[in-house]
């Protein structure tokens, strides 16, 4: 499988690296690209009318203030369009989330938190394992050491509640 992962500005790579990362952990290949919805919208258009050529199965877009860029890539292309807003301005990413979250009837964008590359990453995971037998495994087998994570936390805090409790 193949995403692809554009990024509206240099300052919004701390955020998106965590999907690269997530991308890397589930061996997803992940063409990437920077480019502004209002400043190189003909490198947009380009990126995401070839998307499916390439072999793109989604798109994640992270952008900050406006946020225009999920929803500019949205209507270049019917692939599914994950958009992450990002803290970029004095509102905290509350503008970039607005703006991408209130899409137009018929034009979606999936949105995740402020921030979220990561879960814009997993997303994208569960999207391709629709069509991935072998990813899907391996997304169930990431879900379920989540799980055993959380219990492993928990009895280590039952001991520390029966030590002060007795």
């Amino acid at each position: 499988m193949k995403v692809g992962l554009i990024m509206g500005s240099d300052s919004d790579f701390p955020v998106m690296k965590k999907a690269l990362e997530v991308f890397k952990e589930f061996s997803v290949e992940c063409d990437v690209l920077l480019a502004s919805a209002h400043r190189t919208p003909a490198v947009v258009r380009e990126f995401v009318t070839t998307a499916e050529e390439r072999g793109l199965t989604c798109i994640v877009a992270g952008a900050g203030a406006a946020a225009h860029l999920p929803g500019v890539i949205a209507s270049y292309t019917t692939l599914p369009v994950i958009g992450v807003p990002i803290d970029a301005t004095s509102l905290k990413g509350m503008d970039a989330l607005l703006a991408i979250v209130q899409m137009p009837s018929g034009m979606p964008v999936a949105t995740v938190a402020i921030n979220g590359a990561k879960n814009a990453a997993l997303l994208a995971i569960q999207i391709c394992a629709v069509s991935d037998a072998a990813l899907a495994a391996k997304y169930k087998a990431y879900r379920q050491d989540m799980a055993s994570q959380v219990i492993e936390k928990n009895t280590a805090i039952q001991l520390k509640v029966k030590e002060i409790l007795g």
